[in-house]
């Protein structure tokens, strides 16, 4: 239907990780087959659309436009269902914001994306983060998913698009991918958070109703999100980008005085551009593994803090604002 706003969930064919939710998710729901998008298969439940990419996602880049163009529906988010791949093998359930921040601008990407830029982060990312651990508490012991971690991850990866986006994954090698239940746990949390169930859903933002609600972007750590999973467990606290250390590359002044350079200030400011752009209204502030750093380090980020006039905060304090 032309001119209605879509939630757009992008499916990578070659991925037993991402077609597993797929097929679960079909499974939940009535949902009506399309004529086809691009030449590839596609498939409707009320707001929701279901997008199949036979040969991966990363570098498809323009999808939300590109659904546009062919359909005359406006994507307002994305979803993404993949799979996670780690060297340690540790079995996972993630959620994460994309983009390259922490790239030069003009770089090749390995993996996707804009060189130096991140689309919007979905608003979704905090409250799907408090549903995957309520459910994991609910877990059976015969279901084998006791042993999956649960994580946020910073922000990485393509592909680049303009809408909101997120990315909720089955981790972490071939051994753990196919894994059913793991699937059926992530599925749920989609279907549910996008009121396909019937209810209200969770993790919308409301530029009305939600304004001057607290969003974080948080700095430093490591790729696991130590901060954003800690933060991301209170109620009333949404997260935007997350960017570690890798995420914010610094060159070390050669002398006194001297301002330092590196991707760390295009990075932060792009994190921060582009959470403003999915939280209208919303209170935004920097939370920081101050640890992380190197002294000149942290003077450099707060003085960039200063300059772009947002509260820097270690977790502590956050939490202690809901109070």
């Amino acid at each position: 239907m032309e001119g209605v706003n879509i939630i757009l969930i992008v499916v990578n064919g070659s991925d037993i990780a991402s077609t597993n939710q797929a097929d679960r998710l079909l499974e939940l729901g009535q949902w009506e087959k399309l004529s086809n998008v691009e030449s590839k298969s596609a498939y409707s439940l009320k707001d929701v659309r279901m997008w199949i990419m036979p040969d991966g996602v990363l570098f498809e880049d323009n999808l939300d436009q590109r659904w546009q163009k062919e359909t005359g529906e406006h994507v307002s988010e994305v979803i993404f269902p993949s799979r996670h791949a780690a060297a340690s093998g540790q079995a996972s359930l993630t959620i994460h914001p994309i983009g390259i921040t922490g790239v030069v601008s003009g770089e090749e990407v390995r993996y996707g994306g804009k060189a130096g830029d991140a689309p919007p982060p979905n608003p979704r990312i905090a409250s799907w983060w408090r549903e995957l651990n309520r459910l994991s508490e609910m877990i059976d012991e015969k279901s084998g998913l006791k042993r999956f971690e649960l994580s946020l991850e910073t922000t990485h990866h393509g592909p680049w698009l303009s809408a909101p986006s997120l990315f909720i994954e089955v981790g972490s090698t071939s051994e753990t991918w196919h894994h059913q239940g793991a699937a059926d746990i992530l599925a749920k949390i989609i279907f549910t958070g996008l009121a396909l169930d019937g209810g209200s859903g969770f993790g919308k933002w409301n530029e009305v109703t939600n304004a001057g609600e607290i969003v974080v972007i948080t700095l430093g750590g490591g790729h696991y999100a130590p901060r954003g999973n800690l933060l991301g467990l209170s109620d009333g606290i949404w997260l935007g980008h997350m960017l570690a250390n890798y995420a914010l590359p610094f060159i070390a002044p050669e002398s006194e005085g001297e301002a330092v350079q590196g991707q760390w200030r295009n990075s932060i400011d792009a994190a921060l551009k582009s959470t403003r752009i999915a939280f209208p209204g919303g209170k935004i502030l920097f939370s920081w593994d101050k640890k992380s750093f190197k002294g000149w380090q942290r003077q450099a980020i707060r003085d960039r803090a200063a300059e772009l006039e947002i509260p820097l905060l270690n977790s502590k304090s956050v939490i202690e604002m809901l109070e």
